[in-house]
């Protein structure tokens, strides 16, 4: 890499990390004005932040594209606005070569993304939602609005909970005879996977028969059960929170069961395009910069880029969920925008030369 070329790298990463911790430092605020209203009981100041500390990665990678879009402009607007944009230009220096020094920046930037989504943010944000219900006292009692449902051998059995690693909290199992009598109820506050099994702790068992009820306590107990912890850690999360692998397999295996799987594949495809998303932004960046923004002020760039990171995910937004009203591929619906992006980069850089 050229004097020249690290130059323009520095400059722009400088940029874009300046904008993706001011975007980072408002997310956060906001997460904890949002969370305050959790608090209460058991759920204290420090659990909300630790919550909020635990979505971080996740945080990050939803403002990357943002970020390029914004510190590119202001990295370039910087050296526009210093007229050393116009020096490199006299000197022969083309706008192509300008890109690809930009982009290798942006290179990393998406590479790192693409590490946060397929092996920190599923783990993070699992343990998060976790963390956070043991916090709140939700895993104390049987309660069933929260967590899992499935059926495994003639039981029902239900958790609020899970930790990455092979832990379960709340564990309620059903189980009823040919007749759909239930027979017995049993809850657990928690299990821990083991050489290939599950070991309760703490559980409280209710047997029912047609003349009384009796009641047991167990400090440990085994539970032989085929459910792994990553199948748990697969079908637990919002799709969002799943690495691309695992979306892409719990697509299929909803196809195969003839099950709706829109949602699925609308959030692998956000995630596997995510790259072409950054990339288009920034082919966007460099055109306001190197055609109508070249001689305004970086307020003005700033606002503009803010403009048109709305807007595009606005597009993103209102495409997702009409892909799976009006039955289109969710492909379609990530990819248009991103297009759409490279267009109107590729046309203002036309203009530009």
């Amino acid at each position: 890499m050229s004097l020249l070329d690290r130059y323009i790298a520095r400059t722009v990463t400088l940029a874009i990390l300046a904008v993706l911790l001011v975007i980072l430092g408002l997310d956060i605020i906001f997460a904890v004005v949002d969370e305050l209203g959790d608090l209460g009981g058991d759920y204290k100041l420090s659990n909300l932040l630790e919550y909020v500390m635990w979505t971080l990665p996740d945080r990050v990678y939803n403002q990357l594209g943002f970020s390029a879009l914004v510190g590119c402009m202001v990295g370039l607007g910087t050296l526009a606005g210093t007229s050393e944009l116009t020096v490199m230009r006299a000197s022969g220096i083309s706008i192509a070569r300008i890109a690809w020094a930009v982009m290798k920046p942006v290179l990393a930037l998406i590479v790192a993304g693409m590490l946060l989504a397929e092996l920190v943010i599923p783990v993070t944000n699992q343990t998060a939602e976790s963390r956070k219900a043991i916090a709140q006292g939700e895993l104390e009692n049987s309660g069933l609005e929260q967590g899992l449902w499935f059926f495994e051998d003639g039981e029902f059995v239900h958790f609020n909970a899970a930790l990455p690693g092979g832990t379960l909290f709340g564990i309620t199992r059903y189980r009823f005879d040919e007749n759909r009598q239930l027979q017995q109820v049993e809850f657990s506050e928690r299990a821990h996977f083991s050489d290939g099994r599950w070991e309760l702790q703490n559980s409280r068992q209710t047997r029912l028969t047609p003349e009384r009820a009796t009641s047991s306590q167990a400090e440990r107990s085994q539970w032989n059960s085929d459910m792994s912890p990553d199948l748990f850690s697969l079908v637990v999360p919002v799709p969002s929170d799943l690495s691309p692998r695992n979306l892409w397999s719990y697509g299929r295996f909803l196809d195969r069961k003839g099950e709706d799987s829109a949602r699925y594949w609308l959030a692998f495809w956000k995630k596997v395009l995510q790259p072409l998303t950054i990339a288009g932004l920034v082919m966007m960046a460099l055109s306001f910069i190197f055609g109508p923004l070249r001689e305004v002020t970086t307020g003005l760039r700033v606002f503009t880029g803010v403009i048109v990171g709305i807007v595009f995910q606005t597009m993103q937004d209102m495409l997702g969920p009409s892909s799976m009203v009006f039955g289109f591929p969710p492909f379609v619906a990530v990819i248009v925008p991103i297009l759409a992006s490279f267009l109107l980069g590729w046309l203002l850089l036309k203009r530009a030369r």
